[in-house]
């Protein structure tokens, strides 16, 4: 099968193969289509790895155009070549130690005037650039004119205009990249003192670069230490005459050389745009313009989310992905059809009992791991994921972040965390990775915490919606019980865990109609390694619990937790269910619906074994990932933290519910 060939990375890097041909290099600002253009150069097939040395993943792929293989590396989000984070200095590296063949600067047409100044700096630095004025249905829209022609002869460079999303554009940049040849670029003049300073420092320059002098010449002016090292090493003793005419020029412009600097790039970019952009007199406000402004005002935003949240993660995933189709699946094609059917068959297969139970038991690898894995978790996962995509591709995230961003300081964050927030409610493990993307360790540590304890994965989430929406009550009790246990430990985590909180900024997409082609792949992907990274374990665990089963150890375990199901109010059989939650938490869900199913728990039962499985130690999956990411010692601290947090809610909530009779 197709999908078992190849895949890209969830849970830790894969390392691809090298690839051989031209080398393609695409840069830009975040949130300009990059992603876009590299699935449609590339297909869904790729390889995602940390750059060398750092938690920065790349993503490289092949491509074959007009005949001629090439590699496609999307480098991560830039705003100029003097770096700043991490991300834009892994981007740097690969344009300077990678040397790619071309250059694609995808850039907002929305926005050109402020995003050319780094169309300015690639073309400065004798780069092979082509560039990308990237959605351009959307300027368009809001009546914006670019005259293409215009741009490309002023700039001296492939200028294309392109809808990436819509597939408009995509011919001809890949009839630029196959017809590349370096000609003769614009060269941007400064005014005669800062001129002068390059050129001082510039003809200093005698080693082997792949920037050009007078950008490497910028760039020292700058302070760039980075490139202050790479010209110490390639001008070997003349290194330290340079240095010392370099700190002489910055102690004569140290006043003012950033300021004067920007203010002559953003008069260069006028004099580029000058007759290429046309703004209508009165501007037309789209639709989405409206719906990016309600979903970022209090006001408005937070009965979005709130519908969001209910047709997106109640309605579809809960009554539909875990009701409808896991009935369906789990209810007809396997406790129906399936199970009855390979049971008949081993059992007349294989003649020793113990061996048949391994398979077809109790604990069977099929009868239970591949009906837990297929017919309860795949429908609820696949339905998230669809309805992640969705919110994705539209542009929602960010403006949710923005929304989020005063609450999230209250527990130390900032709103970009709502983003492994968000995707927590995915996979944790993938979330759990995407923490690194966060701007300190405090907020890393702390967002953590938050999804080890309180941010319940797709299948389990889908598997609780299923089992407590017919108890309104119930699902009510659990949403704030979650709710208020993440606030409260945010809050704690906030104070105990010195550091201040950093500032927030974020680059809006417009927000659009999603590609139903783009949907469908990433929910394909994603479903792809989720499923191949369950399957295994959830085979495992069968094993292990057959093990158990038959060495009657299993027993004995579920004897040893029956003080603590009883503390916590639950019967003995939940025991069951917590041992699954320890392989994942989607499989102790699962142990949970077979429970529900059996009417073995009312519903003050069913709700506390919910928060208190919600809030159980993480998955071994998402433990590993814990420790890559924070170290032994803190993966196991917060592993520890979290199952005591868990049984304490717990037992408080079940004194709670008996002393109150809510429920």
């Amino acid at each position: 099968m197709a999908i078992f060939k190849k895949k890209p990375s969830c849970h830790g890097p894969v390392t691809g193969p090298a690839i051989k041909g031209k080398k393609v290099a695409l840069v830009g600002n975040p949130n300009v289509g990059k992603s876009v253009l590299f699935n449609a150069l590339t297909g869904a097939y790729v390889a995602v790895s940390n750059y060398p040395g750092t938690s920065v993943e790349v993503s490289r792929g092949s491509s074959t155009i007009d005949g001629q293989p090439c590699e496609i590396i999307d480098t991560p989000g830039m705003y100029s070549i003097l770096p700043i984070t991490e991300e834009e200095r892994v981007a740097r590296e690969i344009l300077l130690n990678e040397r790619p063949d071309v250059v694609l600067h995808v850039l907002d047409a929305r926005n050109l005037e402020r995003m050319l100044t780094m169309t300015i700096q690639l073309v400065e630095a004798g780069l092979p650039v082509i560039l990308v004025v990237n959605i351009m249905d959307e300027a368009e829209r809001m009546g914006l004119e670019i005259d293409i022609p215009l741009l490309r002869e002023k700039l001296g460079i492939p200028v294309i205009g392109a809808a990436t999303a819509k597939k408009r554009g995509l011919a001809e940049i890949r009839q630029a990249i196959a017809g590349y040849e370096e000609g003769r670029q614009a060269v941007f003049g400064y005014s005669r003192r800062l001129e002068g300073d390059i050129v001082t420092i510039a003809e200093l320059l005698q080693g082997e670069y792949t920037l050009s002098r007078k950008s490497l010449a910028l760039l020292l002016l700058q302070r760039d230490e980075e490139i202050a090292r790479l010209v110490a090493v390639q001008e070997g003793e003349r290194g330290a005459f340079v240095a010392e005419r370099v700190k002489e020029k910055i102690f004569e412009r140290r006043e003012s050389f950033h300021l004067d600097l920007s203010l002559e790039r953003k008069e260069i970019v006028k004099g580029l745009l000058a007759g290429v952009i046309r703004t209508p007199a009165q501007r037309r406000v789209t639709f989405g313009e409206r719906l990016s402004r309600w979903a970022v005002n209090p006001l408005t935003g937070a009965p979005l989310l709130i519908v969001v949240l209910y047709y997106g993660l109640y309605e579809f995933v809960g009554v539909f992905g875990a009701g409808t189709l896991v009935d369906l699946l789990e209810g007809k094609l396997f406790e129906g059809w399936f199970n009855p059917w390979i049971s008949g068959v081993v059992k007349s297969i294989i003649p020793w009992e113990i061996i048949q139970e391994l398979f077809v038991g109790e604990y069977g690898v099929i009868t239970l791991g591949l009906r837990y894995a297929v017919g309860i978790i795949l429908p609820i996962v696949a339905t998230f994921f669809l309805f992640f995509s969705v919110l994705e591709d539209s542009g929602y995230f960010p403006r949710l972040a923005l929304l989020v961003d005063r609450l999230f300081k209250k527990v130390g964050l900032t709103g970009r965390a709502v983003i492994p927030m968000v995707l927590g409610f995915g996979c944790d493990t993938m979330a759990t990775m995407v923490t690194r993307t966060l701007e300190t360790v405090r907020e890393r540590v702390i967002a953590t915490v938050l999804l080890a304890l309180a941010i319940p994965c797709s299948a389990q989430l889908g598997v609780i919606l299923a089992l407590l929406s017919k108890t309104p009550g119930a699902l009510l009790v659990w949403s704030l019980c979650l709710l208020a246990i993440f606030l409260l430990i945010g809050l704690l985590a906030a104070k105990i865990m010195p550091g201040e909180t950093p500032m927030f900024y974020m680059e809006l997409p417009p927000m659009r109609l999603p590609q139903l082609s783009n949907v469908l792949t990433k929910t394909y992907t994603r479903m792809q390694w989720y499923f191949m990274e369950i399957l295994p374990l959830f085979i495992l665990a069968s094993v292990l619990l057959w093990l158990g089963k038959v060495t009657h150890f299993f027993e004995r375990l579920v004897d040893w937790m029956a003080p603590v199901m009883a503390a916590v109010g639950l019967p003995r059989e939940a025991a069951v269910a917590f041992i699954f939650g320890f392989f994942r938490r989607d499989y102790g869900a699962a142990g949970l619906y077979d429970l529900q199913k059996k009417g073995l728990m009312d519903p003050r039962q069913l709700v506390v074994a919910a928060v208190t499985l919600t809030l159980f130690v993480p998955c071994v999956a998402q433990f590993l990932m814990m420790k890559k990411e924070r170290g032994t010692k803190a993966a196991l601290g917060i592993g520890l933290f979290v199952s005591l947090v868990a049984f304490a809610s717990g037992w408080l909530l079940n004194r709670f519910l008996l002393t109150t009779g809510v429920l």
